[in-house]
């Protein structure tokens, strides 16, 4: 193990993710957050979302609200220098073996006073892949308190059947149907917080989410998502990326590997692909 440690090993693999305090030193929260900060001002400039921005509804040139800033690693080069050698690597190393890849990333502001919520969902359903060695490692640039929404996961959901995240129209909504939700014991959910620097990692198959943040605070969270290298992308999600599928520890493998268990397909992402949030708000129903 390079960082975590055993026990941190073990609680990701029984229970489908893990968490972590101090892993993230200050010197790379300075520099995160200073980057961080030039792109929301950046975004005062934008009325609509686009390419680089989602922007809530109600986003501001005086009070700015972001949901997200998509694929961070392509937009400025300190989110690629720490995805690619910093913590995360290691921690991806520690879960996913000596050979790994990166697959994308973004940056989700859940922003004060009410920032939109993340419905309950799986990610894999979003860019299968060949089989389910497949995390996100995110990072809290701030300090996050139960009031500041939080993302809760639903222990051991990482070993259960995938969700159908389309609706009874057949329409992409990216979020688990209402009428499945009793059998997830969302109750039970464990909501990961801490001070800034704080890590989460999660399983592709974990089920996941988190309410709207109606604290006086933003809530950052730098993600990135990574696989083990015999992973192969099914879709062609992230293709126009710089650094999808870059191998950032070992080497590329020459066979693919098959996990028995079946996958969701999610719709042509080759037609465009917009933010989960606005799939979820029904924004960009497919």
């Amino acid at each position: 193990m390079k960082i975590l440690t055993p026990d941190q090993s073990a609680h990701y693999h029984d229970k489908g993710y893990c968490s972590a305090e101090g892993l993230v030193d200050a010197s790379w929260l300075a520099r995160l957050n200073a980057v961080t900060q030039d792109f929301v001002d950046e975004s005062r400039g934008i009325t609509a979302s686009n390419a680089r921005f989602d922007l809530e509804p109600d986003h501001t040139a005086v009070q700015p609200r972001l949901r997200r800033l998509n694929a961070p690693v392509d937009q400025h080069e300190t989110y690629w220098e720490f995805a690619s050698t910093g913590p995360f690597a290691d921690i991806a190393e520690d879960l996913l073996g000596p050979n790994v890849k990166f697959h994308h990333s973004k940056l989700n502001f859940k922003w004060s006073g009410g920032g939109e919520s993340v419905k309950w969902h799986q990610d894999i359903q979003f860019w299968p892949h060949t089989n389910y060695d497949v995390l996100t490692i995110g990072v809290y640039l701030s300090d996050v308190t139960n009031d500041m929404a939080p993302m809760g996961i639903i222990p051991g959901s990482h070993n259960r059947d995938l969700f159908d995240l389309y609706d009874e129209r057949g329409r992409w909504t990216g979020h688990i149907r209402d009428q499945d939700l009793p059998a997830l014991d969302v109750e039970n959910a464990d909501y990961l917080m801490g001070p800034a620097g704080t890590i989460t990692v999660h399983n592709c198959r974990a089920v996941h989410g988190s309410p709207p943040n109606f604290s006086a605070s933003p809530r950052p969270l730098l993600l990135c998502a990574y696989s083990a290298s015999d992973a192969i992308p099914i879709t062609t999600l992230t293709a126009g990326s710089a650094h999808a599928e870059v191998v950032i520890r070992g080497a590329r493998s020459r066979w693919a590997r098959f996990d028995p268990r079946p996958v969701l397909m999610p719709p042509d992402w080759s037609k465009g692909y917009k933010s989960i949030f606005q799939y979820q708000q029904g924004e960009a129903a497919e």
